[in-house]
């Protein structure tokens, strides 16, 4: 009984200390969201909406940047500033393919 209430308790423990490694970033899960919108608008042709959205993902990507280091995280970062730059064109369709590939970036920080 006391073996197997130390490894209940070491069990415990380990799921305790890694939670941060599977609880993921807040940042970059409101990035993705965000994102996923500008995608949606952009090909709707809403150049105004996607463009708050790449904004909004842009601030969490850069929110997320402060917290990591990740390359996926830095090409997501790259394509929402494109995304944001041609979001204030009217571009929306240019808006939604750098969105979709800062999606596709972020995902993978997870």
């Amino acid at each position: 009984m006391r073996t197997f209430m130390g490894f209940m308790i070491a069990g415990v423990a380990v799921m305790l200390l890694s939670a941060p490694a599977w609880a993921g970033n807040k940042h970059v899960d409101e990035a993705i969201h965000h994102a996923k919108e500008a995608v949606e608008h952009g090909k709707a042709g809403h150049a105004d909406v996607a463009l708050k959205h790449a904004e909004g993902a842009l601030m969490h990507a850069k929110g997320a940047q402060k917290d990591m280091k990740n390359g996926h995280l830095d090409e997501g970062v790259k394509h929402l500033e494109e995304a944001v730059s041609h979001g204030k064109q009217g571009h929306a369709d240019v808006v939604a393919k750098h969105a979709e590939s800062a999606v596709m970036h972020l995902s993978e920080v997870k």
